[in-house]
């Protein structure tokens, strides 16, 4: 039996959205902003799931809180399976305390990241500081979007979009790679932490030996759910899995844009998954798996 609910019933449909981003990272909206603009959007639960940083949860549970919302606090972290890059979602994490001083050391390798893109580009040709990075990054998380924003407000690239295929993505001539941290480390960091471990869009990489591999080393879950997936991409990761007992997951990896692909909540992700993951985690806590 498949462990995708079906969204029919007599009851109304409640939808979620467990992939958000606030200016704790790269978001544009605060973590309160983000829970009011999902009460906007009728959801009933939101996960909020900031690149490194779980700043922005205390504020967004707060708003959630006032608005009747239920705010789950993720984080989503960059890890390396063999050369490469994928990201993974920690959602339910219940002792932070555990992840945090990692999550310091994942911002502070961003801000070296920064500096070097930003060295990089000055020796090209491209003159941006890494003062005005930082005022576009108002304390968040640094990424490579903070850049680009920068390099559009300067003058050097006509939107984000150009920096990236110009500048910044990989490949281009300002790429510096990331901190190396594996994935199985992260699925287990996150396990401590109290969460369960989901592969973030992995789109047509979701293949079933990957997801056979990942879920041998603890992997509990993938996001099904995601506008960078195509129909039939949502069908084959929705059937693995349900093969391999994983868990799904989804949302709309949302950045602040009001409409689009990527608006907010379009993914009509059902509040039974949601349900799903209390279920397993109460199963594991009985079990004594995660914190």
């Amino acid at each position: 039996m498949s462990n995708l609910p079906s969204e029919s019933g007599s009851r109304r449909a409640r939808y979620i959205d467990l992939h958000l981003h606030s200016t704790a990272s790269d978001g544009t909206h605060t973590p309160a902003a983000v829970v009011a603009a999902a009460r906007a959007a009728d959801l009933t639960a939101v996960a909020l799931t900031d690149h490194d940083s779980l700043a922005g949860v205390p504020e967004a549970r707060e708003a959630g809180t006032a608005l009747g919302i239920r705010v789950v606090c993720g984080v989503e972290l960059s890890a390396t399976e063999g050369e490469r890059e994928t990201h993974v979602l920690g959602l339910h994490l219940s002792n932070p305390s555990e992840i945090e001083s990692h999550l310091a050391t994942f911002r502070a390798s961003r801000r070296d990241r920064a500096e070097r893109i930003v060295q990089t580009l000055n020796g090209i040709g491209v003159y941006l500081s890494f003062e005005s990075v930082l005022e576009v990054a108002n304390g968040g998380a640094i990424g490579r979007p903070h850049i680009a924003k920068a390099m559009v407000a300067s003058g050097w690239a006509r939107d984000v979009r150009d920096a990236f295929d110009r500048y910044l993505g990989n490949g281009r001539p300002a790429f510096i790679p990331k901190y190396r941290f594996g994935i199985s480390d992260s699925i287990q960091l996150i396990h401590r932490a109290g969460g369960l471990a989901f592969l973030a869009h992995p789109g047509v990489d979701g293949t079933r030996a990957r997801l056979e591999t990942l879920a041998a080393m603890g992997l509990d879950g993938v996001e099904v759910r995601h506008p960078g997936h195509h129909a039939h991409d949502t069908a084959r990761l929705a059937t693995l899995t349900s093969h391999f007992g994983l868990l799904a997951t989804g949302g709309s990896d949302w950045h602040g844009s009001a409409e689009g692909p990527r608006a907010l909540g379009c993914m009509r992700v059902p509040y039974e998954w949601l349900e799903r993951h209390d279920e397993r985690l109460e199963e594991a806590c009985r079990q004594g798996r995660v914190a």
